[in-house]
């Protein structure tokens, strides 16, 4: 049952107390620790909600919904994990109970059992550990991470965290690693860092046959050693492997403060990895760019989730890239697309980003940030319904096509600008989940175009995430009106990439670019963005305006 010949070995991530302590970024920052120091890492989110994945959950209740090259409908930490560690997600990177039930029910009903009795253990227990495997693609990674969605306590992830005592029996000390986060509160009443809700924590886990190896400690003041040695003691980790997650104003700054606190040393030292001097000088200095900019730009986001900005992570994550980039601080100004007159507000903004969404609920408002953004020459950044948005306003306004408008919002308006395909009406008559274009595609862009002068290249492949496109139908009255489509997928004949030569800087995407962009490596479109957002703001401070 033990051994050490394991090809990779796992690191399990648990949390404790509360939820949203961190768990996604701890992942990824110990990823980024592991890589740098040379060893191939991957990380696996095991989620305990029945959704099949989160595609049709709204936005309110589990943030966005990001999409990976293969189409995956994942969870957002997911982002977190390209963006650390930058290695490219898949489906294998994300279960929920639903995958695995649905998995489990699918076995039984071919007479996968035998006609054995179907249970929580072994049945279910065995596939999480199976997808656990799965992950590391056969020995492909020496490390695989595992971050166990939800707080310990949870009913609903019971079986996971009996999956990972399981797992930890079958590969042995030296190849099973369990960090737990949790939550030390800070009294202001009282003036102390209280201890037992971790101690309580710890507990439930002990109880269920995990003792944690290290502990990640979230806390608003510096850790003091008799704090450290006090949870040591009652926990039952070494002082040494009790360590500080002190709240940050920037994620990024998370792995350098772990590497300080000796967290990948002792991830190393337990598991047998290689340990060497670890090379963060870039990743250290694009922290320090992002947090003494040179100048700053205010730029409108123009959504109907604009109350949880969790629903917008990679819109933001991707400014944060670009501005660190450019030495350019890039605030933001959320405006509300389904509020009454909020376009009036557009005080002290120098570019707008119209976002993606789904559903009729504010898309008249973002009508009107197109519209606004159009006629005063201001930048603007239109991704997938922003630029479904944008063609829709440019066919109203401009081609003068009255009624215009997407058959998503509407059922059978006067000119479908923006309709769907006729495969994707047939599944949408069956059911929601699965129905979208999703993943990574080509896209062909034309030459002598602002997209080709961003990209410097004729073939890209972006992410996607809709269900409507273009009616090539339009193309023509819209090209003949000025607007230039110059991003193509060819296999489909679909509009990709729509642009304005006229406007200072006006350009829509049918995909997700923020997807794709890194800390280290910001994605192109948001570099030119914030460039041309920089132009406009210090032309308006010249004029006085």
């Amino acid at each position: 049952m033990y051994s050490d010949s394991f090809e990779t070995k796992y690191i399990f991530i648990t949390g404790g107390v509360v939820s949203s302590l961190g768990k996604g970024i701890s992942a990824a920052s110990l990823g980024l620790l592991l890589k740098s120091s040379g060893v191939p890492v991957t990380i696996l989110k095991l989620d305990p909600y029945l959704n099949v994945d989160p595609g049709t959950m709204s936005p309110y209740q589990h943030g966005e919904v990001y999409v990976t090259e293969d189409g995956s409908e994942t969870d957002l930490d997911l982002g977190h994990y390209e963006r650390f560690i930058e290695e490219d997600m898949s489906s294998v990177n994300n279960a929920t109970t639903g995958q695995v039930y649905n998995t489990v029910i699918q076995n039984e009903r071919r007479g996968d059992y035998l006609g054995g009795t179907v249970q929580v253990i072994p049945h279910i227990t065995d596939e999480i550990r199976r997808r656990i495997k799965a992950a590391a693609m056969d020995g492909k990674y020496k490390v695989g991470i595992v971050e166990i969605g939800g707080t310990v306590g949870d009913i609903e992830g019971q079986p996971f965290l009996e999956a990972i005592r399981q797992f930890g029996l079958e590969v042995g000390k030296r190849n099973a690693l369990f960090i737990h986060l949790s939550l030390l509160p800070y009294i202001p009443a009282a003036k102390e860092v209280k201890t037992k809700p971790t101690q309580h924590s710890v507990k439930a886990l002990r109880e269920i046959g995990i003792q944690p190896d290290i502990l990640l400690c979230r806390t608003e003041l510096p850790l003091e050693e008799d704090i450290r040695r006090k949870i040591a003691l009652f926990c039952n980790v070494s002082p040494e492997d009790v360590i500080e997650a002190r709240e940050v104003d920037l994620i990024y700054q998370v792995p350098l403060n772990y590497h300080k606190e000796g967290l990948g040393k002792s991830v190393a030292e337990k598991m047998g990895l290689p340990q060497k001097e670890l090379d963060l000088k870039a990743w250290r200095k694009r922290v320090e760019a992002v947090r003494n900019p040179a100048s700053s730009v205010k730029i409108a986001i123009c959504g109907k989730y604009v109350e949880l900005i969790d629903a917008y992570k990679s819109y933001i994550e991707a400014f944060t890239h670009a501005g660190g980039e450019l030495g350019v601080k890039v605030e933001f100004k959320w405006v509300d697309a389904s509020a009454k007159n909020f376009v009036n507000d557009w005080g002290g903004i120098s570019g707008i980003l119209v976002p993606g969404g789904f559903g009729e609920r504010g898309i008249e408002g973002k009508l009107a940030a197109v519209n606004h953004a159009r006629l005063n020459n201001i930048p603007y950044l239109g991704v997938c319904l922003g630029l479904q948005s944008a063609v829709i306003e440019f066919a109203r306004n401009v081609c003068k096509l009255d009624g215009a408008n997407s058959r998503e919002f509407v059922d059978n308006p006067p000119h479908p600008v923006i309709d769907y395909m006729p495969y994707q009406r047939e599944k949408i008559e069956v059911q929601m989940g699965g129905t979208m274009r999703l993943g990574s595609y080509p896209c062909m862009i034309k030459e002598n175009t602002l997209a080709h002068k961003i990209y410097g290249t004729t073939e890209i492949k972006e992410r996607h995430r809709h269900r409507c496109e273009v009616n090539n139908d339009y193309r023509e009255i819209l090209e003949k009106n000025g607007m230039v489509i110059s991003g193509i997928w060819t296999v489909g004949n679909l509009v990709e990439i729509v642009e304005l030569p006229e406007h200072p800087f006006f350009i829509a995407v049918q995909f997700h670019p923020e997807f794709k962009s890194r800390f280290l490596n910001p994605h192109p479109l948001y570099r030119e963005f914030v460039k041309a957002v920089l132009k406009y703001k210090e032309s308006c401070l010249r004029e006085g305006s």
